[in-house]
């Protein structure tokens, strides 16, 4: 896999500080990018805009739907316009950009794996994120029976296009908070090899964040029931 065939996919909602710095980033990689803007506002169109150009396109979504809506616009843009791979980084700058060609290159040797990045958290990360990884980690071991899955939730990842596609076009998918955890395991059931690469996650003193606590804790408590049941019965019948 060369470069040119991945594409550096951000889901944005009213980051317009970092979103630049992001987008930069990514083009020194070497990489094409799609910002997918998942309903910001008529205020943001034209901050947005400025952005397209030399490498960089916009897509205007007109309702905020959440990040797994979002990326379901993107992969569906990258399908349609050629693309094996899609690289997936949030739009707060947290993820170390100096990783980004690890990933790559992981990529490169494993085109049919999915490359995560394993978030090493610094003395900067709320208590809060660390509690919430633990928990995550532990239904991720019941959802496959395994510790393969070392990070359910950091948004960094090479997806390889195909496989994703095939999966967000048949199976039930969450479109916000749920969503990377999600298919990340259903990935995973399908038989898509994953691949880890160790990264410091940065959580800048006075960045935005849009995790509202008890609703979206709802929505990952019902994603994760989702995925156990669904796990058993995919147990259940390869028993029958």
């Amino acid at each position: 896999m060369s470069a040119n065939t991945t594409l550096a996919l951000i889901p944005h909602y009213r980051h317009l500080t970092t979103l630049p710095a992001v987008v930069s980033a990514m083009r020194a990689c070497g990489l094409p990018v799609l910002v997918v803007d998942d309903g910001s506002g008529a205020d943001c169109h034209d901050a947005l805009s400025a952005l397209r150009g030399n490498g960089t396109e916009v897509l205007l979504l007109p309702q905020n739907g959440g990040k797994g809506h979002a990326f379901k616009h993107g992969t569906a843009w990258a399908a349609q316009h050629g693309f094996s791979h899609v690289l997936q980084i949030d739009a707060d700058a947290q993820h170390c950009f100096e990783d980004v060609p690890k990933l790559l290159a992981q990529s490169a040797a494993r085109p049919a794996a999915l490359v995560c990045a394993n978030p090493v958290y610094g003395s900067d990360a709320p208590k809060a994120r660390r509690y919430g990884r633990k928990i995550t980690n532990f239904w991720n071991w019941l959802h496959t029976g395994s510790h393969d899955i070392k990070d359910g939730l950091c948004g960094l990842r090479i997806y390889p296009l195909p496989a994703t596609q095939r999966l967000i076009d048949t199976a039930h998918i969450g479109n916000g908070m749920d969503f990377d955890n999600e298919i990340l395991i259903r990935l995973y059931w399908h038989g898509t090899p994953l691949c880890w690469v160790d990264t410091p996650v940065r959580y800048h003193q006075n960045g935005v964040s849009h995790f509202h606590a008890l609703r979206d804790n709802i929505v990952i408590s019902k994603m994760h029931a989702r995925l156990f049941f669904d796990g058993m019965a995919r147990r259940l019948g390869r028993r029958r």
